[in-house]
């Protein structure tokens, strides 16, 4: 019998073992980076905004001129026995389209046949809970959205992880990059908010629309405080009587220190910490909330 619990995939219309899941070393999304994805998470069982996350993945490979042979309910369906063929409750589960082979010596993307993979792990955590990120602003520029669009999920990495070795070379643990006019932009794999005199203020343009940041503006308008999505400085951020970054891989979680210097008390802020229980708390609203059946 397979072990699926450490984790499970589908590639090629079967099931496997993680530690079996594998591409072919010529598909453009390995060689390219060539690919699209998107990633949702599991909580005690129930999958948490899996529409928004479809929408998102469906409206990249339009994007990007992909495809694949699935229809959004088949797709939820691969995605459901991924977690459930691995038992877990808790995951982290990724739907990935690549650009696909190219016929032989050809170098045209029109020729390509686009491949779809899916993998279900147990979940990832940026910070572990209750730890606030200590967090340094890069100097390194983002890949401009003329460019590159960052509301198409995408690993063009380079810039982010370039960013990471700056943080580390400083003491901290990771990194946010700055656009064109040196303003903060967004870290790998996460939105960052600044909290002013109660006043949120988040990075408006130039980054990915996580789905975790809105459901973090959502809340934040519910509960009454302003949003404001704009330019965010790295003085501004510096200055702010609170931090926090925004992810799947972990939801709302405090950043307390940044470019070497101590946010606020040091510690999880009344806001975050209001935001965060609310995040939270709406993993069992089935407005947000799809059940898994194992």
């Amino acid at each position: 019998m397979p072990d699926f619990s450490k984790g499970s995939a589908f590639i090629d219309e079967e099931y496997v073992p993680i530690s079996e899941a594998k591409i072919s070393l010529l598909d453009w999304g390995f060689l390219h980076s060539d690919a699209t994805y998107d990633v949702v998470h599991v909580r005690d069982g129930k999958f948490f905004r899996l529409d928004d996350h479809l929408d998102r993945f469906f409206s990249g490979m339009k994007a990007l001129r992909m495809s694949i042979p699935y229809t959004r309910e088949e797709l939820s369906g691969i995605l459901s026995d991924c977690v459930s063929k691995s038992g877990l409750q808790d995951a982290y589960v990724e739907m990935i389209t690549t650009r696909g082979l190219p016929e032989p010596g050809s170098r045209d993307p029109r020729t390509c046949r686009n491949h779809f993979f899916a993998f279900a792990v147990p979940f990832v955590w940026i910070t572990p809970p209750g730890k606030g990120l200590d967090l340094i602003v890069s100097q390194r520029q983002r890949i401009p959205p003329e460019s590159v669009n960052p509301t198409v999920k995408n690993y063009h990495w380079l810039d982010l992880v370039m960013g990471q070795f700056e943080a580390y070379d400083q003491g901290g643990e990771t990194a946010v990059v700055v656009n064109a006019k040196g303003n903060i932009a967004e870290g790998p794999g996460f939105n960052i908010f600044a909290v002013k005199n109660r006043v949120l203020t988040t990075p408006g343009e130039g980054v990915l629309e996580g789905i975790t940041r809105k459901t973090a503006i959502d809340i934040a308008n519910e509960l009454g405080y302003e949003v404001i999505q704009g330019e965010l400085t790295p003085e501004a951020a510096r200055s702010a009587d609170e931090l926090f970054a925004t992810s799947t891989a972990g939801g709302i979680m405090a950043i307390t220190r940044i470019d070497c210097q101590t946010v606020g008390t040091g510690s999880l802020g009344p806001i975050t910490q209001e935001l965060q229980d609310r995040y939270w708390a709406l993993h069992s609203d089935p407005h947000y909330a799809r059940e898994i059946h194992y």
